[in-house]
């Protein structure tokens, strides 16, 4: 292959490694506006808003609780096998989520994007990283990094514009069409050598390309049965189901009984049986289930488990919060209780195990576990950008609309991917910690700025400082909290290392929203009861600007602790494009 072809191929691959990553963070608030009809669609009434919680934080249980068993899987398998696992899981949820017909279908369509969106982040770091020469990885690694902001805040907006069209289930038939076509581009582009691998391992296995090809072409027809019949009992056509011959296949054997218990349910958990069985016996004929299992098993699957259930209790209590009661939900002590029983057995496993998902003194070193305390307080205050700069935009009306708000956001977010690229580079001189404070404190000012808005603010060009001076600082912060880490951890834990960091990051995120809103609702109801002639833009102004201080204390907490416990990172020794690489 030419260099001209080389080139050409990483350029593409880094276009559909961004997409990916935009893709699974979009499809974090994608549902944001499908929410109402997706109740509808599960049968839930429109007035039991809370029963529908679990579709939004059965995406973020997948996503942040199974990202640290995926970091440590990319480490031992690789990066291109889990890339396109992590695509195929988000395709298989899309599609579930798409045809669900009640709530414990949606939710498990849910979770598997989920999964599959958290384990494209490492995954898609680590290949574009891997996939250009040091000189040249900074501004794609930046790009990269930088979509997963973007494609939080552009999700709902997604939504909107497919609603505009069709239903909801249009949202995620596109994300499967999606995922099917960044599946094959990926494996097309990255996955030769993989696949030269594979033929080589098996090469003394004994079996002919004729008995190849016969092992894929039953795999693929047993696929194509499964996917049929759940596309049937998912969606129960009616022209199937008054047919006096095809309709006999949606009478349950039992009265009342679900769907799984008619002919065609139980020809679909068959076929499904059948196609895992036939994977497992046939590792070459579409996916090596056996290989899969023996690096889960590797990766330590019964501490992935403790550190799942640590993460899953914590998403839980705080994801289904309702601020304007409390910062956790009414059930957030029992699961943050479980958390903590579930940590202390994670704890005693890490201790005993041969080979823990946490290698013994992985995190020991301060900057090690110092740089997943400042990601903590960086998300806690990230959080307070992405989602209240569009709600102030919104409150004052001078963005009424989801795309007005967004693009004052915009201002926001350009700034970011630039700020990382800078603080990559900058590392080269700067400490971490010290190049860490001064981005947090950037972060910070810029919130205090921002406290000072009101309603005619966003009107002038004086408004974009804060919104530039926010976003460079963030970024600037991105990078040395990586280098901390990835320079006080073993070259064979990077992937883990930069999944902790995503996790803590997102952890951070979901607690801080809770707690900056409800501290902002109180300040609400605060302002209301002192002066009860406040009108809507004036009480929703009085809680934003109590959630941008709040945010710039987190800030300022940040950018102090950087400079203790990053003291001393061996950053110089780390290459740049390693540490822009976890930026995302």
């Amino acid at each position: 292959m030419t260099d001209h072809a080389v080139a050409l191929r990483d350029r593409l691959l880094l276009v559909f490694c961004a997409v990916a990553v935009a893709f699974a963070a979009a499809d974090t608030y994608v549902v944001v506006l499908a929410l109402p009809d997706m109740m509808q669609g599960a049968g839930i009434p429109v007035d039991e808003l809370q029963r529908a919680a679990p579709i939004v934080s059965g995406f973020l249980l997948g996503y942040v609780a199974i990202l640290p068993l995926v970091g440590r899987v990319a480490d031992l398998r690789g990066q291109v096998p889990v890339l396109t696992m992590s695509l195929v899981l988000f395709a298989l949820g899309s599609f579930i989520t798409a045809a669900s017909f009640d709530l414990p279908t949606m939710v498990l369509g849910r979770f598997l994007q989920g999964v599959g969106g958290g384990g494209l982040v490492p995954a898609t770091m680590s290949l574009v990283a891997a996939r250009y020469p040091v000189e040249r990885r900074g501004l794609p690694l930046g790009v990269v990094s930088a979509v997963q902001e973007f494609g939080s805040v552009l999700g709902p907006l997604f939504g909107a514009g497919v609603l505009a069209f069709t239903s909801w289930r249009g949202i995620f038939a596109l994300n499967l069409a999606g995922g099917a076509v960044l599946l094959l581009a990926v494996w097309a582009l990255a996955g030769r050598e993989d696949a030269a691998r594979a033929r080589s391992s098996h090469a003394g296995t004994g079996r002919s390309g004729a008995a190849l090809l016969l092992d894929r072409s039953v795999g693929l027809g047993l696929l194509a049965l499964a996917a049929l019949t759940t596309l049937i009992t998912f969606a129960q056509p009616p022209s199937l189901q008054r047919d006096l011959t095809w309709g006999q296949l949606f009478i349950p054997y039992v009265d009342g009984g679900s769907r799984w218990v008619t002919p065609i349910g139980v020809a679909t958990v068959v076929s499904v049986v059948a196609l895992l069985a036939w994977c497992w016996f046939r590792p070459r004929a579409l996916v090596d289930l056996r290989g899969w299992l023996a690096h889960l098993v590797a990766a330590d699957l019964v501490g992935a488990g403790y550190l799942a259930l640590v993460l899953g209790g914590i998403v839980l209590a705080f994801a289904t919060a309702d601020p304007a009661v409390a910062v956790c939900s009414p059930q957030g002590p029992w699961f943050l209780a479980g958390s903590a029983i579930a940590a202390v057995l994670l704890v005693l496993h890490l201790r005993r195990a041969a080979d823990p998902i946490v290698p013994r003194g992985a995190l020991r070193a301060r900057p090690a576990w110092g740089a997943l305390a400042v990601s903590f307080l960086v998300g806690w205050a990230l959080i307070a950008a992405l989602v209240d700069i569009p709600l102030f935009a919104r409150t004052t009306t001078q963005q009424d609309s989801q795309l007005g708000a967004a693009l004052v956001l915009l201002r926001f977010l350009a700034a970011l991917p630039v700020g990382a690229v800078l603080g990559g580079l900058a590392l080269r001189r700067l400490a971490p910690g010290v190049l860490t404070a001064v981005g947090m404190l950037a972060a910070g000012v810029s919130f205090l700025l921002m406290a000072q808005w009101d309603a005619t603010s966003l009107d002038g060009f004086g408004s974009n400082v804060p919104l530039v001076l926010g976003g460079l600082g963030f970024g600037l912060a991105l990078a040395p909290v990586n280098a901390a880490i990835l320079a006080h951890t073993d070259e064979a834990a990077h992937g883990l290392a930069s999944a902790l960091v995503v996790v803590a990051r997102m952890v951070g995120m979901l607690v801080g929203i809770s707690a900056l809103t409800t501290i902002g609702l109180r300040r609400l109801y605060a302002a209301q009861e002192a002066n009860p002639g406040l009108d809507i833009r004036e009480l929703g102004i009085v809680q934003e600007h109590a959630v941008f201080v709040g945010a710039a204390v987190a800030a300022f907490l940040a950018a102090a602790l950087a400079l203790v416990v990053l003291a001393g990172a061996r950053t110089r020794e780390v290459d740049t494009a390693d540490v822009l690489r976890t930026a995302g």
